[in-house]
């Protein structure tokens, strides 16, 4: 049994070129930032947060099938017209894709790979916000799908012309 595992892991790849592959080669931080603009005056307020959250995506292939996929997460939690405290948060993974090109290509890079990497996010935000003394906040999930539709049909409209 041991035998034909190994054989079928080494074969030169023949057939396994039609078969979609999404590997997860490294999930990482690349970069994070923490603020409380108020310093303690944030801490005297009843805690009834509105939270804003804004999500970006962006893509680089690195070479072959390798490409590196950011989540930007920047959740500001604001009392009113003031913020409380301002996280930003660039979670990155480098993904090798196979077996897939175009529109399937940018679908798996915008929504599957966002989708793999926004729990590791959502923790470390949550992480943050506890250990600069706040109650937890628990990000909703994030629908990647709808992003990346809502992201297409924008880019298929026509320009609008404002000489009318």
């Amino acid at each position: 049994m041991d035998q034909d595992k190994t054989t079928s892991d080494n074969s030169n790849g023949e057939g396994k070129s039609d078969q979609p592959q999404l590997v997860i080669n490294r999930i990482y931080v690349k970069d994070v930032s923490f603020e409380v603009p108020m310093s303690a005056d944030a801490f005297a307020r009843e805690w009834q947060p509105m939270i804003n959250q804004d999500t970006a995506i962006n893509v680089h292939k690195l070479g072959g099938d390798q490409y590196q996929v950011e989540l930007h997460i920047t959740v500001s939690v604001r009392e009113e017209a003031r913020v409380l405290c301002l996280v930003e948060v660039q979670q990155v993974g480098i993904f090798m894709i196979a077996g897939v090109d175009g529109q399937q290509l940018a679908q798996v890079l915008n929504t599957h790979c966002p989708a793999i990497l926004f729990p590791y996010a959502r923790e470390l935000i949550d992480n943050l916000v506890v250990r600069g003394t706040f109650p937890a906040v628990m990000l909703p999930p994030v629908n990647f799908d709808a992003i990346f539709q809502n992201s297409i049909s924008k880019k298929s409209q026509p320009a609008t012309s404002s000489a009318d």
